[in-house]
């Protein structure tokens, strides 16, 4: 016999803890209570890969699960079959994902440790490329250190197995077949093509069935093989649908073209492997490990997974896309330091304390803890933070080695080894590039910085310039807000080339530039906080204004050039001390076109993972070259490229049960 289709695949609590329906890896999503799927055109189609986890072999026991990630999908095993300790790990999980042709190739693979009851451990991982991974082979990869890919943890075995689209429409069509090809000759006869149209909730009449099977039996030797039968499908779907209804999930296809028709039901079906299927439905990594304990933490709304402005200001989580793997990430916040910032930031009550004296306290904090950071006792929680931050901070890429750092200053204003952070097109000054490792949002107008992303309510150009006849000169410009995290690399680098001016320091408070605070109406981080202002003056883009802004526990910023520097795109500009901070640049109106991926994440209250050296945009009065042209980011880089519907719909995120109903977009 053929493939089989299977009515029923296996559901638990752990292996399905967003509580929705997935069946053969295929996700459903919901817009505003109703079920859609992610539609494609021919255009965007590049067919299915099919991802199979088998084993892995680790350096110490444990319980494991594994994830997979591709874009915005993200899909987890069980824990592995044995169920107990063990350092022989297997799975034999498969998840089949529909592949856009301009959408991400690059396939994260994670190994979980799970032997706690709330949080789970990230212990190893790799990243496959499929562009370069050859169809239908079965390959063990390396499985690295979260924080150095020095250090090899373990392996696994995996299998990808990948259609284009053309194999997809005949393998599709072979499916179909086997599964009423009695006789298993490869071909249907009348009887087998009746029954198989009427399992699909097809309630045509039986002389309409014979008269198009016969149509469908081109070469007229009583049988329909399976490319004939899948010349009808295609052909016949522009009229009426052969199959209306799915027998995996149940879902009425109707509504869908053949293309999706198909890819619907390709991803729906079981093939008879015998392996587990993945659960999907979650966002990133992180939101697929969590344990019962948030799920009880979620179920009292302690936190959410709000994504955008629809109720950013509150958000628990914070996702942002990351610009290297186009694949959504979620950033990692102590969850005290979130309750504590919403009690001083998202309230009345807290603006009255930042009104009363809390400002004053945050100043004497962030002293205290500077002084703190550069003492030597300071250096033993340098392996606590790493272990933290576990893989967002590459040991690889450190200068020196840890035991270099006397105190925890030293590491946390780290420079890395040459080389770490190329400047893209460094030769061509018409080309901006990113200036900090960072989550950044990028503007065209300062309008737009308030309607999608800042939400102080006396934010104006001028206010954060300090200067408002300086300001008068960037008029309407576009912005580029730079946020470093702790865990980031925190030296800040030249977005441009040009001429350094004067530094002017202006004194202020020191808010956290989360955006918990940045969304709050309550308060102005940008505009209050000590801020240093540079003007840079540039051939290819004018004048810049370069604002470094300190935060909480980031009392000083360190500058290594001065006025009149002649400065290069990518070289180092200075730095901040200990905590989270920010870079912002302002350009005068009309200069530079901002990459197309960047504006459109933006607009999506979305920030993009980057890094130093990045592209950023182009001088809109000198012709870049032409291989940044031809090569240039676009939209479909951004989020929206990880499903054509976001354009028109938003990412949804109501798929689990700790996201509340909406979504983001436009």
């Amino acid at each position: 016999m053929g493939h089989r289709m299977s009515s029923h695949h296996k559901d638990s609590h752990e292996g399905n803890q967003n509580g929705s329906s997935k069946r053969g890896g295929h996700s459903r999503s919901k817009h505003g209570g109703k079920e859609t799927h992610r539609l494609l055109s021919a255009e965007h189609f590049g067919g299915i890969v099919k991802i199979q986890l088998n084993k892995a072999q680790m350096r110490f026991k444990d319980k494991f699960f594994g994830c997979v990630s591709l874009g915005e999908q993200t899909f987890r095993t069980l824990t592995s079959i044995q169920y107990v300790c063990t350092d022989r790990p297997e799975w034999k999980s498969e998840v089949k994902i529909a592949l856009e042709a301009n959408g991400p190739r690059i396939v994260h693979v994670s190994v979980f440790e799970t032997n706690r009851l709330s949080k789970s451990n990230l212990v190893g991982y790799c990243e496959i490329d499929l562009s370069e991974v050859v169809d239908h082979t079965q390959e063990t990869f390396n499985l690295y250190d979260p924080s150095t890919k020095t250090k090899i943890v373990g392996d696994i075995e995996l299998v990808f197995n990948i259609q284009d689209q053309f194999e997809t429409e005949k393998s599709f069509a072979r499916r179909l077949l086997s599964i009423v090809d009695y006789d298993d000759n490869g071909e249907l006869s009348l009887l087998e093509f009746r029954d198989l149209l009427k399992a699909f909730g097809n309630k045509m009449l039986d002389q309409e069935l014979e008269d198009l099977f016969k149509k469908a039996d081109e070469n007229k030797d009583g049988n329909v093989s399976a490319d004939e039968l899948a010349s009808l499908l295609a052909i016949h779907a522009q009229k009426t649908h052969l199959i209306n209804q799915c027998p995996v999930c149940g879902e009425d296809i109707r509504k869908l073209d053949a293309l999706n028709s198909m890819v619907h039901l390709s991803l729906c079906f079981d093939e008879g492997s015998g392996n587990e299927t993945m659960t999907g439905g979650f966002l990133t990594e992180k939101q697929a490990t969590y344990g019962w304990l948030f799920k009880i933490s979620e179920w009292v709304n302690v936190s959410t997974y709000d994504v955008g402005l629809k109720s950013g200001a509150n958000a628990g989580h914070i996702l942002v896309f990351d610009r290297s793997t186009k694949r959504l990430v979620e950033e990692v916040i102590d969850s005290k330091i979130v309750l504590s910032m919403r009690a001083i930031y998202q309230s009345k009550f807290g603006l009255a304390l930042l009104d009363s004296g809390t400002r004053n306290l945050l100043l004497n904090l962030s002293e205290k803890q500077g002084k703190k950071m550069n003492s030597p006792e300071s250096a033993a929680d340098i392996p606590k933070f790493i272990n933290f931050f576990q893989d967002q901070v590459n040991m690889d890429e450190l200068k020196y080695p840890i035991d270099h750092y006397k105190t925890f200053n030293e590491f946390f204003t780290r420079e890395l080894k040459p080389g770490s952070r190329p400047v893209a097109h460094e030769e061509d000054d018409a080309i901006a590039v990113c200036g900090a490792d960072s989550r950044l949002m990028v503007f065209n107008r300062p309008d737009d910085a308030t309607r999608f992303w800042i939400k102080g309510r006396k934010f104006s150009i001028g206010g954060l310039l300090g200067d408002e006849k300086l300001a008068s000169d960037f008029d309407g410009g576009p912005m580029v807000i730079f946020r470093l995290a702790p865990q980031d690399y925190h030296r800040f680098h030249m977005p441009i080339s040009g001429i350094v001016g004067k530094l002017v320091e202006i004194p202020g408070h020191l808010y956290t530039v989360n955006p918990i605070a940045v969304n709050s109406k309550y308060c102005n981080v940008f505009t209050e906080n000590k801020r240093v202002i540079c003007v840079i003056s540039s051939r290819e883009f004018g004048k810049m204004a370069f604002v470094a802004i300190g935060a909480t526990m980031v009392g000083s910023i360190t500058f290594s050039k001065k006025e009149g520097d002649k400065v290069k795109k990518g070289e180092e500009f200075g730095y901040f001390s200990f905590g989270g901070s920010t870079c912002i640049c302002v350009f005068q109106k009309h200069t530079i076109d901002l990459d197309d991926d960047l504006v459109a994440n933006s607009e999506r209250s979305l920030e993009t993972l980057v890094s130093v050296g990045m592209t950023l945009g182009t001088a809109r009065h000198i012709q870049a070259n032409d291989l940044y042209l031809a090569r240039r980011p676009t939209i479909k880089d951004s989020v929206v490229g990880l499903d054509n519907q976001i354009a028109i719909e938003g990412i949804s995120v109501t798929d689990s049960v700790n996201v509340p109903e909406g979504g983001f977009g436009p």
